[in-house]
C-alpha cells in the first residue's frame, strides 16, 4: 500500500480569479459547475478544463461535489494546476462575470447547436447538474444556450462529456 500526506486544494476567491482574468493576455475562459454533485463528473470536467487551457473552474461551496479524493483522482491531478473558485451563489457569480465582460454559454438540451456558436469571446461555460441540467435562474442569465445534437433517441450526454465537447469547440474557434 501507498499513503501520501497532502495539503488541501487551495481555492481562490472570485475577486482573485477576476483580477487574474483582467491581467491575462487574450480572452478568458472559465467553466462554471452548476450543482454538479458527482465528484467524478466534477473532476473529469476540471481535467478537461485544464487540458483546454481554461483559466479557472467555479463551483458552489454547497449542494455540489466536495473537493476530495474522488474529484482529485478523476481530475488526474488537474486540481493542483487550475484555479478553483468556490462561491455560494452561481447566479450572482454570473452577474459578476458579465460585469467583467465575459459572455456566458450554458449547456442544455434545449439550445442552439453547439457548433453554431462563435466562442471567440471572453467566455464562461456553465455545465448543469446531472439529470436536472441548468437551474432555471442560471439558464435565464446565460447569453447563449448551447446544445449537442444526439442520435438514437437519447436525451443527454454525461455532464463531463458534454463539457469536454463544448470546451474543445471553444478552443477550436479561438
Amino acid at each position: 500500500g501507498v499513503i501520501a500526506l497532502c495539503s488541501p486544494v487551495e481555492t481562490v476567491s472570485l475577486r482573485e480569479l477576476t483580477d487574474k482574468l483582467n491581467k491575462k493576455e487574450g480572452k478568458p475562459l472559465v467553466v462554471i459547475l452548476d450543482n454538479i454533485t458527482d465528484p467524478h463528473n466534477a473532476g473529469a470536467i476540471i481535467r478537461s478544463a485544464y487540458c483546454a487551457g481554461a483559466d479557472g473552474v467555479i463551483m458552489q461551496n454547497r449542494r455540489s461535489a466536495s473537493i476530495g479524493e474522488g474529484m482529485y483522482k478523476s481530475s488526474a491531478g488537474a486540481l493542483e494546476y487550475i484555479d478553483i473558485c468556490e462561491v455560494s451563489n452561481i447566479s450572482q457569480t454570473i452577474d459578476a462575470l458579465k460585469k467583467e465582460g465575459l459572455f456566458v454559454v450554458g449547456l442544455d438540451m434545449d439550445g442552439e447547436n453547439y457548433y453554431d456558436i462563435d466562442y471567440d469571446m471572453p467566455l464562461a461555460i456553465v455545465v448543469g447538474a446531472e439529470g436536472k441540467g441548468l437551474g432555471r435562474l442560471v439558464k435565464e442569465k446565460c447569453d447563449f444556450i448551447s446544445s449537442i445534437p444526439l442520435k438514437n433517441n437519447f436525451d443527454s450526454l454525461n455532464a463531463s462529456v458534454a463539457a469536454g465537447i463544448v470546451l474543445f469547440e471553444a478552443v477550436k474557434c479561438r
